[in-house]
């Protein structure tokens, strides 16, 4: 979809650069696959802040009940159309199967109202079936993959993502990252082919305060304007950062800090994400 700009009116339309959601769905959603949606706003169950700058109000929402499991196997589903989802960047599709059970998957690129997708072994390879990944050629793009064979998508679920399938390591199938991260995945995960819908997400502006306070976003006080007894960053004449390098409240390094702990999973990475180049000469 292409993106929409604004006449500059105002100050605010200027910039702003929203995507244009014509071809969506302007209905409400399907009524059997919502429930409310509670934000904890980052306080625990007595009521106290835990995780800071966590949003808190903006516009009211219910949450799409999307599976990621794809366990309707063996049975074409009709997609009835296509949506928007508030609670994600990509867009959603509500599939209808044979039998009358409707599910919401993610929507991929190219798919269009009436198209028919599957789940299962040994598919066709069409942008939106899903199967396992040693049922998949390699160079293939996909999303929604599993880490665990039955453990639902785990990676690739935001708008315009996708990983490839590089090789494939006895019984695994070796997957390239966005990152450039090479990873080994049980070749019985599910995946589902095509890159994921709404690539221009990333070219959204703003453009205004207001719009931030919709989507939930309060105001966030920079380390580097408080006094020193309240944040590392915080005190110095004029614009300092403290005299330090950038760390987080509690003084945990924000940049270049490796904070990975999971090295029963180490096995499993071939290839490391891609490091910065070197420009020195």
């Amino acid at each position: 979809m292409a993106l929409k700009t604004f006449k500059p009116y105002t100050k605010s339309t200027r910039g702003t650069v929203l995507v244009d959601r014509t071809g969506l769905w302007k209905g409400k959603p399907f009524k059997m696959l919502v429930e409310p949606k509670n934000s904890m706003r980052g306080r625990n169950n007595n009521g106290h802040i835990t995780s800071r700058n966590m949003s808190g109000g903006g516009h009211k929402k219910m949450y799409r009940l999307v599976d990621f499991y794809r366990k309707k196997f063996d049975a074409p589903g009709t997609v009835e159309r296509i949506e928007y989802d508030p609670n994600r960047s990509c867009y959603i599709m509500l599939i209808k199967f044979e039998d009358g059970t409707h599910f919401y998957y993610l929507a991929p690129q190219k798919i269009k109202v009436g198209d028919v997708v599957e789940n299962g072994s040994a598919k066709e390879i069409k942008v939106g079936n899903c199967m396992p990944l040693r049922d998949i050629p390699v160079g293939i793009n996909v999303h929604n993959v599993e880490l665990n064979p039955g453990g639902g998508g785990k990676i690739a679920r935001s708008a315009g993502t996708s990983v490839t399938i590089s090789g494939l390591d006895g019984n695994y199938s070796l997957v390239k990252m966005t990152s450039g991260e090479v990873r080994k995945i049980d070749s019985r995960c599910m995946a589902t082919i095509g890159v994921l819908s709404n690539p221009d997400q990333k070219n959204i502006k703003i453009g205004k305060a207001g719009r931030s306070r919709w989507l939930g976003r309060r105001p966030h006080t920079r380390g580097v304007v408080m006094n020193p007894v309240d944040h590392p960053h915080g005190g110095g004449e004029g614009k300092s950062a403290g005299g330090r390098h950038p760390v987080s409240p509690t003084g945990q390094g924000a940049k270049g800090l490796k904070t990975r702990t999971n090295a029963r999973t180490d096995k499993f990475i071939v290839k490391r994400r891609n490091k910065r180049k070197d420009t020195k000469k």
